[in-house]
């Protein structure tokens, strides 16, 4: 039966917009203009290469009104001079939570997960101490008060150094599990549901949760419940694998001396950030994805219901941002939109869908270690997603002046 409900969500991908009118996100609804605003687009694109991306691609579908769609990349794929290709895979890094808060979701409308209970009755024994109450929801939300081992690994909070990636990133095999008891060992860094602090350790800690219940390898429950029903052909998870293969894009991390070139941080285990943010994806999967996701109970992936808690954000303490189970709401200057930001090793991408799946945008750049990359791409979303309706900025690229507010404030997670 669970097969059959998969095999029509493909089948609703195109339709999955209509649902617009039922929506129970509709008063927050996108208010899409007729079209992208082509100018707007373009200049952020370019501010993003001006910044020392190799590259930068935006994908627009709309499954309404397919011709107001747009694919717009710029710059070079490698630094070989192969252009960018808005179609090859790269790695999507925290996009891979909402691939996770999906898995864990499913689990709880089986009976196999309670959202509300302890989560450590989910997990391999000994994983958490038992005197830690923290819940899948709390998780989920990154209000769980659970420390973030990627601070340790990296050595800072902020970006990462090329140095720490060839020492304990490239070649290095983690097991889960040790990643958690590298978190555990700080303690709770606030009482549960009390605050917000972003987390990837809480979704390692999902990961192994799904694993335990159903004795199955993550990137098995990923492949069987998400990638195959949809038809996700350049999606995968392949820890500790170092090779993206198929056509892919090169990723590079701005050198810490430099006067050096960037460092091509493609071949890496990733298994230091695993469930959290290993995924190898494409532009083309992610909008099948996102929209799915948001059709509810229509797209196959999560009921209604789920859906709605997934959906139901709460502040972060940035400006226009708030998180639910596993997904990121932005305010854009026309409304609300869902989705993820991911950055790893190299690459950069935001994957963002009005609340009716109606309009995705896919927006990626293949440098990082760099903040105005990460905000070039933020800032793609408004003229996307709202078209001409906010003037843009040039293409040159420039400081802001005193007392503006970017169309998009970089988000609070800017690392990973």
């Amino acid at each position: 039966m669970m097969r059959t409900r998969f095999a029509r969500s493909v089948a609703t991908l195109a339709t999955a917009a209509a649902l617009l009118a039922v929506s129970t996100l509709g008063a927050s609804a996108v208010q899409v203009r007729e079209e992208p605003d082509p100018d707007g687009l373009r200049a952020a694109l370019l501010r993003v290469t001006a910044a020392g991306a190799p590259g930068a691609f935006a994908v627009i579908r709309d499954h309404v009104h397919p011709g107001l769609g747009r694919s717009l990349a710029v710059g070079r794929g490698d630094l070989d001079g192969t252009r960018m290709r808005a179609d090859a895979r790269f790695r999507v890094g925290s996009n891979t939570k909402m691939f996770t808060a999906v898995i864990v979701l499913r689990l709880a409308e089986r009976g196999l997960l309670d959202l509300d209970r302890p989560l450590l009755h989910y997990l391999p024994p000994g994983t958490l101490p038992q005197n830690w109450p923290i819940t899948a929801r709390q998780v989920l939300e990154h209000r769980a008060g659970v420390y973030d081992h990627v601070n340790d690994l990296l050595e800072q909070r902020g970006e990462e150094t090329t140095a720490v990636f060839e020492a304990r990133i490239r070649n290095t095999v983690y097991a889960p599990r040790d990643l958690v008891a590298r978190s555990v060992r700080h303690g709770p860094q606030f009482a549960p549901g009390s605050a917000y602090a972003y987390s990837n350790t809480g979704f390692v800690l999902l990961g192994l949760a799904a694993e335990h219940l159903t004795g199955r390898p993550y990137a098995e429950l990923l492949r069987e419940g998400i990638v195959r029903p949809l038809g996700l052909r350049r999606t995968s998870f392949t820890v500790p694998a170092k090779r993206i293969t198929g056509r892919h894009i090169t990723g590079y991390l701005t050198n810490d001396d430099p006067r050096k070139p960037l460092l091509d941080s493609t071949e890496q285990t990733a298994s230091w950030i695993g469930s959290a943010g290993a995924i190898v994806s494409s532009a083309g999967d992610l909008d099948r994805f996102l929209t799915s996701l948001l059709a509810g109970s229509a797209g196959g992936l999560v009921s209604d219901d789920s859906l709605r808690q997934m959906t139901r954000a709460l502040p972060t303490g940035v400006t226009r941002i708030g998180y639910g189970l596993g997904l990121r709401r932005i305010s854009l200057s026309c409304g609300t939109v869902f989705g993820h930001g991911g950055i790893v090793q190299g690459y950069q991408s935001q994957a963002f869908a009005t609340p009716d799946g109606r309009r995705t945008v896919v927006v990626f750049a293949n440098a990082s270690n760099n903040g105005a990359v990460t905000q070039g791409l933020m800032d793609v979303l408004d003229p996307a997603f709202c078209g001409g309706s906010r003037p843009h900025r040039p293409a040159a690229p420039r400081h802001p002046r005193a007392g503006e507010v970017p169309t998009v404030p970089a988000v609070e997670d800017s690392r990973i």
